[in-house]
């Protein structure tokens, strides 16, 4: 009976609220706390435990504010329960109803589907097998062509092979003097060899990436023996197109080259000349002009590597280091101007060294003598005594295109002179000229040729 009671109760407090509370309660219901909300409960509260008489069925039964708040928050809740049950129940239809017309499109359309790419495949494969033999088409034409361009190669290293097979037996002929026979029949050999291998590798269809490999490997062999023959030629002879030169075969006291000047000079000079020197130490001398006054007037020497040009006395000099080594040809130049005293080293035809203020003002004195690989020193000819030398002052080696001016030659002027394969045997001073003025061997001394 009291479940009864309870059951009445509750689907009365249902009907009170749904037409009672507004559905706008947020702006109707208004709560008041007091000062004292929190822990506070009121008489009209109080009253609420005491036990009262039973209401009447369905008769609404007076809500608190709390019983109120309570009842708007389950309502809230079960609303928002029903929105999320309605939204499920919608995306389970929409799902399905998807699911159904995917089937049906699949079942529709799947046969053409199939058959569009069976067909996209089919084109794809044509087209690629279409570009592929277009390639190999590209592929072989470019093949023909680089045959034909190694065949032109071939026959133009066949026709250089000719042509230095052609040279060399020239050169045998013509210019080698010793020594040359054995470069003249490998040429030959060389020429004979690659002639017939040119026939059988036609003949056989030929194999072009051997012919070359072989014809540049005999080719490099010929010409470094060609390039070992020539250094040992050129060892033999003499530079710039001489055909006589001076050798000094041993340092002693008596070895030296008189020279006979062609004429007179004073403010300027410029003398140059080819030098192999077999042993450099501490000073040798090259070239000396001493006069009655002054036996050290002009002295070119060597010193170790280095060069030293002196005027008037070894207190005025210039000096060009590492100009000479042994065994090696270098051509040296020297010049000289009063006016300013400028004087300049050149080796090999550059200038290798300058100095101003080297006897400015000095006049060479005339009526002197030239050396070649020796100087006079204090022991000058015009004293009735036997000449001596200083053995430790002489050359050895070889020399030669010595030449001599009365002026201050220009930078052409001595490079010209200084071409190791040029003709510069050709130009000649006008005061010492190389094959035409008076040279007079002595002490051992002799002309090569």
């Amino acid at each position: 009976m009291a479940s009864k009671w309870t059951f009445l109760q509750a689907m009365c407090l249902v009907v009170s609220l749904s037409t009672a509370v507004p559905e706008n309660y947020e702006e109707d219901f208004d709560v008041n706390f007091g000062p004292n909300y929190l822990n506070e409960i009121t008489d009209e509260d109080q009253t609420e435990g005491t036990p009262t008489p039973s209401p009447e069925p369905c008769k609404g039964p007076v809500f608190t504010k709390w019983d109120k708040l309570f009842t708007m928050l389950e309502n809230s809740q079960m609303k928002e329960n029903m929105l999320l049950q309605y939204a499920d129940d919608i995306i389970k239809v929409e799902l399905q109803s998807l699911r159904e017309e995917m089937l049906q499109f699949v079942a529709q359309y799947g046969g053409s589907c199939a058959s569009a790419v069976e067909s996209s495949v089919r084109r794809a494969g044509v087209q690629t097998e279409t570009r592929l033999q277009n390639a190999l088409d590209r592929v072989r034409e470019v093949s023909a062509d680089q045959s034909a361009q190694h065949d032109a190669v071939l026959q133009q290293l066949l026709a250089a092979s000719l042509n230095q097979a052609a040279r060399l037996e020239r050169l045998e002929n013509d210019c080698l003097k010793w020594g040359g026979g054995g470069l003249a029949s490998q040429a030959k050999s060389f020429q004979a060899r690659h002639l017939m291998q040119e026939m059988t590798e036609t003949e056989n269809g030929g194999r072009l990436e051997k012919t070359l490999a072989t014809i540049s490997s005999d080719l490099q062999t010929i010409q470094e023996q060609l390039t070992l023959y020539t250094k040992s030629v050129f060892a033999n002879s003499l530079p710039s197109g001489c055909d006589i030169g001076l050798l000094f075969p041993t340092r002693s006291s008596t070895a030296h080259v008189e020279v006979s000047p062609k004429t007179h000079f004073q403010r300027e000079v410029t003398i140059c000349l080819w030098v192999k020197p077999t042993q450099v130490l501490k000073k040798t001398v090259l070239f000396s002009y001493s006069t009655t006054g002054n036996a050290y007037e002009l002295q070119l020497v060597l010193n170790g590597q280095s060069v030293f040009f002196t005027v008037d006395g070894e207190t005025h000099l210039v000096q060009a280091s590492g100009a000479a080594k042994e065994g090696q040809w270098v051509h040296i130049c020297a010049d000289w101007s009063s006016q300013q005293g400028l004087a300049s080293l050149w080796v090999n035809g550059q200038k290798a060294a300058s100095s101003p203020g080297v006897a400015e003002g000095h006049e060479l004195r005339s009526m002197g003598s030239i050396l070649l690989g020796q100087e006079y020193g204090s022991f000058f000819k015009h004293l009735s005594i036997a000449v001596t030398f200083d053995a430790a002052l002489a050359f050895t080696g070889k020399m030669t295109g010595v030449n001599m001016w009365d002026r201050v030659l220009n930078s052409k002027e001595i490079s010209q002179q200084a071409r190791l394969d040029g003709s510069g045997c050709g130009i000649r001073g006008n005061v010492v000229a190389w094959g035409v003025s008076d040279m007079e061997p002595k002490g051992g001394v002799k002309l090569i040729y």
